[in-house]
């Protein structure tokens, strides 16, 4: 589950982490009472109005129809209600969300941390996650923040570093010690960022996160070390232990067909093909999408039932995937062994007479428990449904009805 970084940065805060502070807001009117509050605390004029989006590249992207940035510093009320104006209610695209891009329902205006002082300020990358090659956990950091940082990896792979963390030891203080010094960090800017790396790692375990990527992490020139922008991302597996952050969840800034598939268990994940496909087990899945391809075809989406498929999945499935105007055939690969193929076979038929209208081809390969009579019952219903026990009987048919 992604979260907003207004969202990110207040869990960060219950660690002990230093953010850039800022009020989440989703009018204008708000966005103009946040800028003086923010004014008031500061002492400053300037603030900075982020769309807030679950996409990245927002401070590059502009809202369609206009030249309004996702990122913009308002240096004034007028400024600030100007910006706030053009981007809450528009579509934001940037590299990350595609032409479509994404609508701005909510902004974040924050303080200005760039304020003058007796020191330098620096910009640098810091990001939290699952090395699943050595099974630990890796601190991936540069001192070229503010950057793609993709593009730092490519063209200077040497400025990316990484300290990898042992699961039954925790991060040590040297490591900590370590990356402060590969930053070319000294004195007090250099202890606020053991500190701040030693929190981080913390909130990172303690929230169940996947991913946690603080771009910039901002040195000011008073020597504090803080989170101007954070992209958190937490392991739907364990949301359960976390009520309070599963509450979090903005449904808005996800597939309609996503959420709906997740409302009836489904694992659904959209692609951009033209055979539909319904599964139950992710491995079988995978193997469905391969021989889709091999057929000549393109998978329409990834769609795993599970192992307790019945009418009311299947229909579900059905109804989800024929909202793709993509879709020119559906796929159903079903092996019985928790479930029973008659069982599949009949939820298959009573969803068929329930939506109607299904005028695409349907192709259903069922093997394993009660196979045989499962594929009785649908060549008995009097249903427009093609039915296979081979994978490769599936994959002619499918090749048939896509030509």
């Amino acid at each position: 589950m992604n979260l907003h970084e207004y969202q990110s940065k207040e869990l960060l805060k219950k660690y002990n982490v230093p953010v850039q502070e800022g009020i989440a807001v989703d009018t204008v009117m708000a966005a103009e009472e946040a800028y003086r509050q923010i004014k008031t605390q500061t002492n400053n004029n300037f603030a900075v109005v982020k769309a807030q989006i679950h996409a990245g590249g927002r401070g590059k992207g502009k809202v369609i129809g206009g030249e309004q940035r996702g990122v913009a510093v308002g240096k004034s009320l007028e400024d600030v209600s100007t910006i706030a104006k053009n981007l809450l209610g528009h579509t934001l695209v940037t590299i990350q969300t595609g032409e479509a891009g994404k609508k701005v329902n909510k902004i974040l205006i924050a303080q200005d941390v760039y304020y003058p002082g007796p020191n330098e300020t620096k910009e640098f990358y810091l990001s939290i996650l699952l090395d699943r090659a050595k099974g630990q956990n890796v601190i991936m950091y540069s001192t070229e923040g503010g950057m793609d940082i993709e593009e730092v990896a490519h063209n200077t792979p040497e400025k990316i570093f990484k300290e990898w963390v042992h699961p039954g030891g925790g991060l040590q203080g040297f490591q900590a010690r370590k990356i402060a010094f590969n930053f070319g960090l000294s004195g007090e800017a250099f202890k606020n960022c053991v500190k701040f790396v030693t929190n981080l790692y913390t909130a990172y375990v303690g929230i169940d996160a996947s991913m946690l990527e603080i771009n910039p992490l901002f040195k000011t020139s008073d020597e504090k070390i803080i989170a101007v922008d954070c992209k958190l991302n937490l392991d739907d597996n364990a949301l359960m232990r976390h009520p309070d952050i599963a509450a979090l969840r903005d449904v808005t800034e996800e597939d309609p067909t996503e959420v709906e598939a997740g409302q009836y268990n489904l694992n659904f994940v959209k692609l951009d093909g033209n055979v539909g496909c319904m599964v139950n087990g992710a491995g079988l899945a995978m193997a469905t999408m391969d021989m889709i391809k091999l057929s000549g075809g393109e998978p329409a989406n990834f769609l795993d039932v599970g192992g307790s498929a019945n009418a009311q999945t299947v229909e579900a499935g059905f109804r989800i995937i024929m909202k793709d105007p993509n879709v020119k055939a559906i796929l159903i690969n079903i092996f019985g062994g928790i479930v029973r193929c008659d069982r599949v076979a009949a939820g298959v038929i009573e969803a068929f007479n329930k939506l109607g209208n299904i005028n695409i081809p349907i192709i259903v390969r069922l093997q394993g428990t009660n196979a045989v009579e499962a594929k009785k019952l649908i060549d008995e219903s009097g249903l427009k449904v093609q039915s296979a026990i081979q994978l490769s009987e599936a994959a002619d048919l499918v090749k048939q009805a896509i030509a």
